[in-house]
């Protein structure tokens, strides 16, 4: 049976086909705009109109389909929440669904997809013993997916993974969610460009931030990535003494800097609680951007 899959993103919805569960190929990809601004019965016809135009291509329709969202759907009861996309919020997503397609759905958060496919299909297969795999997204915002045993961990509130909102810099930057100074609004790009900001009094990307530092002739971009490191060593840190994963891998535009492998890596020693001792992989990723259709279809 082909395992179907759809990554519902904020401006477009993939729709990918792997051939079986036991030889992962990729059947077809194809993508069509999400158009969130028309609402939450639009967001339900596009995805509907795309599996229509991937089963029309293929020659079959799907007797089951994987999805991977934005927020999560909340177990006790079943409605949306924590997503950007807000019109999803409060919905009775998995529903709704399984009404307009007439299938079973099963729906899981886009940062616990991603970890599933690197677990399964990336960087996880070179380390086929790792019972512990987990997936940060260093990005635009800070998020996580934790999968045990080649199985997500959804967690008994739907939160299982959620790293980017613990508290990491006490009274720091005030968060969408509530807190104040969560790694999301400590080490995801826009907080390390607000932070240079404040310092410099110069709005630059990060890019142009971290060409800075790699000058050496601007302490603002030396304090501002030196600073990425510090608090990444120590967020990190929490989640090997939590969890002790034997796979870390890191997606998302922050997570493409090398010198959180190296430099970044060494700070962690500092906070482990293993004697300054870390032998734990942490990888780039190797699915790039189809790692959430990916681990959908594999739901």
């Amino acid at each position: 049976m082909k395992l179907w899959g759809i990554d519902l993103g904020g401006t477009k919805i993939e729709c990918a086909v792997l051939d079986s569960e036991n030889d992962l190929a990729v059947v077809i990809r194809k993508r069509l705009p999400t158009e969130s601004d028309k609402g939450y019965e639009h967001i339900l016809s596009q995805i509907k109109k795309l599996i229509d135009l991937v089963s029309e291509e293929i020659g079959e329709r799907p007797l089951k389909i994987g999805f991977a969202t934005p927020g999560v759907s909340e177990p006790d009861t079943n409605l949306m929440k924590n997503s950007n996309t807000t019109c999803l919020n409060g919905k009775p997503m998995q529903k709704d669904l399984e009404d307009i397609l007439g299938i079973p759905v099963k729906l899981a958060n886009d940062a616990n997809c991603f970890a599933l496919a690197e677990a399964l299909m990336g960087a996880g297969k070179d380390y086929p013993d790792a019972e512990v795999v987990f997936g940060v997204i260093m990005g635009t915002g800070v998020g996580g997916g934790l999968v045990v045993n080649k199985k997500i961990i959804g967690g008994h509130h739907g939160i299982g993974g959620e790293w980017g909102h613990n508290i990491l810099e006490e009274n720091g930057q005030a968060c969408y969610c509530g807190k104040k100074g969560c790694v999301e609004q400590v080490i995801s790009g826009p907080a390390l460009e607000r932070f240079y900001e404040r310092e410099s009094g110069e709005k630059l990307s990060l890019k142009t931030i971290l060409e800075k530092y790699h000058a050496g002739t601007d302490g603002h971009a030396t304090s501002t990535i030196d600073r990425l490191l510090e608090y990444y060593g120590r967020a990190i840190s929490t989640l090997i003494n939590v969890l002790d994963p034997g796979l870390i891998v890191i997606g998302g535009g922050v997570g493409n800097i090398d010198l959180l492998y190296n430099e970044g890596y060494e700070r962690i020693k500092k906070y482990i609680f293993n004697n300054g001792v870390i032998t734990t992989p942490i990888l780039k990723p190797n699915l790039g951007d189809s790692a959430g259709v990916f681990g959908a279809a594999l739901l």
